[in-house]
């Protein structure tokens, strides 16, 4: 890279992988324009279903550095993403524009604010050079943390080239990384088929339950940790909707907010698939115990999905009508076209009679209280505990496009710097940041991958 500069870097997030802040400082080492002592850098082979269609991909524009641990044990990747062609690159530049990488840092440090598995941003650095997307675009490269790069086409690449022992590896490699409570299990690999299905089912509970519509959940964008990875047309619901799209080249809908928990589980299928072979040597047999480990994601999904709506909506104890009621507020909220995470705020006061005159509101808003009442809880806690479930501030779409537009048009980091401040508790309630409350009120809002 011509003259690397550094953009911003995560300070807190350096401290805790225990890297040293002194050999932060130069930009060189967020580029590749030199590597850390003992560094190894490699791009990682994986394939993928890009919108249902198979093809085999790979880091086309990602190295991985190496492996960090942290003074407390745990073991991340360091990857610089955007740094250059790699022999997966497919004739593209391998390089990343700055806008797209200072997006991914606010964005997955705000879902690390708000408690969901995320990987995270060490740094973005300015290379110097122009990319040439439509228009020369500034050039950056963001050093991405996460807890592996292992996806479902990881698995993917490795079964098409229908190599037993290396799919072996790989999920040995997997279940010891990120799921070392199976090492005695009885059936390994359905076990760590069960558990990445649990795992993911959860995730994307969480997903919905703060309204986050990832953009692009091709089958290379899903982790096998569990945690949320490649923010592109990534963005947050204003408006309830199911059907609400981001993405520029998502015409038909397929990752709308509505299909998350289907198309999650379409991709656990593909990595079922993958990981017949080791299944049960019987074909048929290993098909029978991959599919009742994918019917079971529905059953996870709606169990961490219900609960975290009671949590957000004051209810502790189970009750057999209680998704009924979260449904009934759900299709108020559509028919109204009611901000999401801000109805679930105003819910979580002391007083949120007065949010709509509608009779359907009112309606529900007496079964709420009917059933909430019937709680030993007094309203104190369940006010307390409601606003540690439901988020006050989120990345809004025009905040988040106004600290790009400053940052790449005037080389103005203060506004992103606000807003991430403002992201960094998104549970406080005692914030007063009325500018980073309202939704934007643009409904043609659209996001892009920045490839």
């Amino acid at each position: 890279m011509r003259e690397p500069q550094l953009v911003i870097i995560n300070a807190s997030l350096a401290q805790t992988l225990g890297l040293e802040a002194d050999a932060l400082t130069d930009a060189a080492l967020f580029t590749g324009n030199t590597l850390p002592p003992g560094a190894q850098p490699l791009a990682q082979a994986y394939a993928g279903h890009q919108y249902a269609h198979f093809t085999m991909l790979g880091d086309g524009r990602a190295i991985l550095l190496g492996e960090q641990l942290t003074p407390s044990g745990g073991r991340f990747d360091i990857q610089l993403k955007g740094s250059g062609p790699t022999p997966f690159s497919r004739r593209g530049d391998g390089r990343a524009a700055l806008g797209p990488m200072l997006r991914e840092y606010i964005i997955s440090e705000a879902m690390h604010a708000l408690g969901i598995p995320t990987t995270r941003s060490l740094a973005v650095t300015t290379t110097g050079e122009p990319v040439f997307r439509p228009e020369a675009l500034p050039g950056a490269v963001l050093t991405r943390v996460a807890a592996s790069h292992l996806r479902v086409g990881t698995f993917e690449y490795a079964a098409a080239r229908d190599e037993k022992p290396a799919l072996q590896a790989l999920a040995d490699h997997t279940w010891q990384r990120h799921y070392p409570e199976l090492a005695q299990a009885e059936a390994p690999y359905v076990a760590l088929l069960e558990a990445m299905v649990e795992r993911q089912a959860k995730l994307i509970s969480q997903w919905q339950l703060v309204g986050f519509i990832h953009g692009v959940m091709n089958t290379d964008n899903m982790a096998l940790s569990g945690e949320t990875i490649d923010y592109g047309p990534c963005a947050f619901m204003d408006s309830y909707h199911p059907a609400t799209v981001f993405s520029s080249i998502d015409r038909n809908g397929r990752y709308a907010y509505g299909q998350q928990p289907h198309i999650a589980q379409w991709n656990l299928a593909r990595l079922a698939e993958a990981l017949l072979p080791l299944l049960h040597d019987d074909e048929a047999t290993a098909i029978v115990l991959a599919n009742e480990a994918i019917e079971r994601f529905e059953a996870h999904f709606k169990h961490h999905w219900l609960t975290g709506m009671r949590a957000k909506l004051g209810l502790f104890a189970a009750e057999d009508n209680d998704a009924l009621l979260v449904k009934a507020l759900l299709d108020w909220m559509q028919q109204a076209k009611a901000d999401f995470t801000n109805t679930f705020a105003a819910l979580s006061r002391p007083e949120s009679a007065a949010l709509s005159s509608d009779t359907s509101y009112h309606d529900w808003h007496e079964r709420w209280q009917e059933r909430r009442a019937r709680q030993p809880q007094t309203p104190s806690f369940v006010i307390a505990h409601m606003q540690r479930h439901n988020p006050a501030y989120i990345p809004r779409n025009h905040k988040v496009e106004e600290a790009l537009a400053a940052a790449v048009d005037n080389a103005d980091l203060s506004v992103m710097h606000r807003l991430l401040a403002v992201l960094a508790k998104p549970y406080d309630h005692t914030q007063d940041h009325p500018d980073y409350l309202a939704p934007s009120g643009a409904e043609a809002y659209r996001t892009f991958c920045g490839t």
